[in-house]
């Protein structure tokens, strides 16, 4: 199991995790109660429930690099690289994406640098 946590203009917003039966999605309870709160998609609308899917969340899959980013992630990865494991996929390269939102591994190392 995987989990990873989601970042809304560098606001932590929610929880991705990889299940045996798939992935599940929710956004903080601190998060939504924020003003300025925004979806993450708008596929992902806010509110207070847990999302579930067999595969890897179309918007989450968006942010993974293609063709030839992806490959010059597979030449600087330093474990064996499995373009089916979608998950480690978007930890790895979706830590600073383009736009609002931003995938990190470790919460408490994200929680420093969006103080």
């Amino acid at each position: 199991m995987k989990t990873a946590y989601v970042y809304m203009h560098d606001y932590f917003a929610g929880i991705l995790t990889e299940t045996d039966d798939g992935y599940v999605f929710s956004y903080d309870p601190d998060y939504l109660k924020s003003e300025n709160a925004e979806p993450v998609s708008l596929t992902l609308p806010l509110l207070d429930k847990t999302y579930k899917s067999k595969v890897l969340f179309p918007f989450f899959d968006g942010l993974i690099p293609e063709g030839w980013l992806l490959d010059i992630v597979k030449k600087n990865w330093r474990y064996e690289y499995d373009i089916r494991d979608r998950m480690s996929l978007l930890m790895v390269c979706c830590k600073d994406c383009i736009g609002a939102v931003s995938i990190q591994a470790d919460k408490k190392e994200a929680d420093e640098v969006y103080k």
